[in-house]
């Protein structure tokens, strides 16, 4: 069965609030740990795989060069997300990493949109591990365990650990995570044991989920449906499209809304008073007026190993304009407070 091209209805995304998440959020304000990321990989590789991609990213392949590593969207050609994610240049190679639900439609979309003569489309998934590092100390714990890393945000190197090839990718400073580490299975498992030894915590994959509501970035699934433009979902904000590049499908509807009008929705963050009510659809009420959703839904503690189980339900919320920053809604059942992406992470130190 083929994969639909645009995402399906959004669900909410709510991370269990075990015990897990204590040494998660640790890890992410004072130290850093190493999760596998549930991705796909997609390559583009041949003479015209970077002006192709260029022609379908919302952001810019070209400009930064050789070695880059940008953040960035496929639309429809009405400017609606299909896909999001991270490209990575090196020569006439572009790697495209993807969250998992958005494999086949980036697949899809290069099958129709890419010439064969000027680029072979792999898809490289099965024979490619993803990790990513994320935390305050993420570079200093990769330095630790001798694991080479682009010596600027926004850059790609490939390199070889203990033999291995791989390819180590840098965000910029607001990105949902600090390193990106694409290997062999069995060498990123290696990989993974060496930041480990240097002092990152090992975590599965909804740890990077807790990073990614903390800073504040949109998921597939989640924050994206089948109607969501980029600027809706703050890619301005977190550099995930350009204005001064040239044509890309979609972007006549992207520059129009940039330069002469407003969304009519946002991505903001969610305060909650107490747990959220269970059910796929959560509706957030402005003076029980519906002007939105929780689209994410995570519990953050704020208390060390000695202290008292303590902390707040935080979330991600696609809302009206009219639920300003600051104001009292009712979300998921339960009272809360419409804040400021993205947010702040609780400060305590190890016991």
């Amino acid at each position: 069965m083929t994969a639909p091209l645009l995402p399906g209805p959004p669900t909410v995304l709510r991370l269990p609030s075990g015990s897990w998440t204590a040494p998660v959020a640790q890890a992410l304000r004072a130290g850093a740990l190493v999760a596998p990321a549930d991705v796909g990989v997609v390559e583009l590789a041949g003479p015209g795989a970077v002006t192709c991609l260029q022609g379908l990213l919302t952001n810019d392949l070209e400009q930064p060069g050789d070695g880059a590593f940008v953040y960035g969207a496929l639309l429809t050609p009405k400017g609606m997300i299909v896909v999001d994610g991270w490209a990575a240049r090196t020569g006439a190679t572009v790697r495209f990493t993807v969250p998992a639900a958005g494999q086949a439609r980036a697949r899809a979309i290069f099958a129709r949109s890419v010439p064969p003569r000027l680029a072979r489309i792999t898809d490289k998934t099965a024979e490619t591990a993803v990790l990513r590092l994320a935390g305050a100390h993420a570079l200093a714990i990769a330095e630790a365990s001798r694991l080479p890393a682009p010596t600027a945000p926004g850059r790609v190197i490939g390199t070889t650990v203990d033999g291995a090839a791989c390819e180590i990718a840098r965000t910029g400073e607001d990105g949902p995570f600090v390193l990106q580490i694409a290997a062999a299975p069995a060498d990123a498992a290696r990989i993974a044991a060496r930041l480990v030894s240097a002092g990152a915590l090992a975590a599965d994959p909804a740890a990077l989920e807790l990073a990614r509501i903390v800073a504040g970035w949109p998921g597939l699934t989640a924050e994206v449906d089948e109607r969501t433009l980029p600027q809706e979902v703050r890619f301005d904000a977190i550099g995930g499209v350009s204005y001064t590049k040239g044509c890309y499908t979609g972007q006549e509807t992207v520059s129009r809304l940039h330069f002469r009008g407003h969304t009519n929705r946002e991505l903001v963050g969610v305060e909650f008073d107490a747990e959220p009510g269970p059910g796929e659809t959560l509706p957030i009420l402005l003076e029980e007026r519906d002007v939105g959703r929780v689209s994410s839904v995570a519990w953050l503690p704020e208390g060390g190993a000695s202290a008292a189980p303590s902390g707040r339900w935080i979330g991600l919320g696609m809302v009206r304009r009219e639920a300003e920053l600051g104001a009292r809604v009712r979300a998921g059942g339960v009272g809360a407070r419409i804040v400021k992406l993205p947010f702040v992470l609780p400060r305590w130190e190890p016991a």
